[in-house]
Formats: structure tokens, C-alpha cells, sequence
């Protein structure tokens, strides 16, 4: 097919329906485990996750003992440290490390 310019446009045919495609619906942790650099995460739909330790000051002052004291929530959405188990604080959520959510004085 040529355009007016004289450019030639080609269609392909699809040769996959959208159908045919595994799209994450949701993000929920299967397993939690950490290394020196990275705390490493298993979704339930075969994702997997590494976000590097220094990103999360509470998690990477902590040590490796500490790290392992985590539950992983009822949803399945966020990891737990119970500051009355270890010597952290905190609650992440898998969702904030799949993508960009602007600045933190966004959230």
C-alpha cells in the first residue's frame, strides 16, 4: 500500500490473539528470600523479583538474622517485620517495586 508520500506501508498479519497471552492480574509474593546485595522475591504467577538491599536503608542496616524474621501478609501484597519479633520495623509492598510511582512526595 503507498501513501501519498510515496512511503509503503506493510500490515502483518497477528498471529496470536490477545487471548493466546499470559497478563499479570496481580501482584502477590509467593517466597521471600535475601543474599548480601538483594532481597529477592517470587510472585505466585512465576515472576520474580530482586530489588537491591540499599534501597531499603531499614532492611540493609539490618542483619541477616534480622532480614529472616519477616511473615509475608494474609493478601500475600506486603512483607512484615514485626518490631516486636526483630529489630525491624517495616511493612513493604511488592507493588511499589514493579514500576515507577513518581516522587515520595507523591505517596
Amino acid at each position: 500500500m503507498a501513501t501519498k508520500e510515496g512511503v509503503e506501508i506493510k500490515r502483518y498479519k497477528v498471529q496470536y490473539p490477545i487471548s493466546a497471552y499470559t497478563l499479570p492480574q496481580e501482584a502477590r509474593i509467593h517466597s521471600v528470600s535475601f543474599d548480601e546485595e538483594y532481597l529477592h522475591l517470587e510472585l505466585t504467577d512465576g515472576r520474580r523479583l530482586s530489588v537491591p538491599l540499599w534501597w531499603i536503608p531499614t532492611i540493609h542496616n539490618a542483619s541477616p538474622e534480622e532480614r529472616e524474621k519477616h511473615r509475608i501478609s494474609r493478601d500475600r501484597t506486603m512483607i512484615i517485620w514485626d518490631p516486636e519479633v526483630c529489630g525491624i520495623n517495616d511493612e513493604l509492598r511488592v507493588i511499589d517495586y514493579l514500576g515507577p510511582i513518581g516522587s515520595v512526595k507523591d505517596v
